[in-house]
């Protein structure tokens, strides 16, 4: 109750692309949809697969949930690039300037111009 509450709360925070195109189109073939269809639609025999049937409801849930988390580390790894490229260009923006001023401190280093 309190996960499809929170998926309430979510759905009012979505833009309009989400709301109506929210995934990906599925990479399965016609056939191999029918198929999946056939056997979901199947009365589950082992005692787990028909605990696991009271969850299908769910399954949007989680496939917005993973999709979440998947922009989430792809945007953390963008940002520790982006973050390197930063690094790198101050240092070298440093030496661009430490090349231009004249100081005792700066001619004792090697001039990187």
């Amino acid at each position: 109750e309190r996960i499809l509450r929170l998926a309430e709360m979510c759905r009012r925070l979505e833009t309009e692309g989400e709301k109506v195109l929210p995934f990906y189109p599925s990479s399965l073939a016609e056939g191999e949809l029918f198929d999946a269809d056939r056997v979901l639609k199947e009365e589950p025999m082992e005692p787990l697969a028909q605990a696991l049937q009271d969850y299908v409801g769910l399954e949007r849930f989680w496939q917005r949930f993973n999709k979440a988390r998947l922009e989430e580390q792809a945007l953390a790894r963008e940002r520790a690039a982006v973050s390197h490229q930063n690094q790198r260009l101050r240092g070298l923006l440093q030496q661009y300037l430490e090349g231009l001023s004249v100081s005792p401190e700066v001619l004792s280093k090697p001039n990187p111009l």
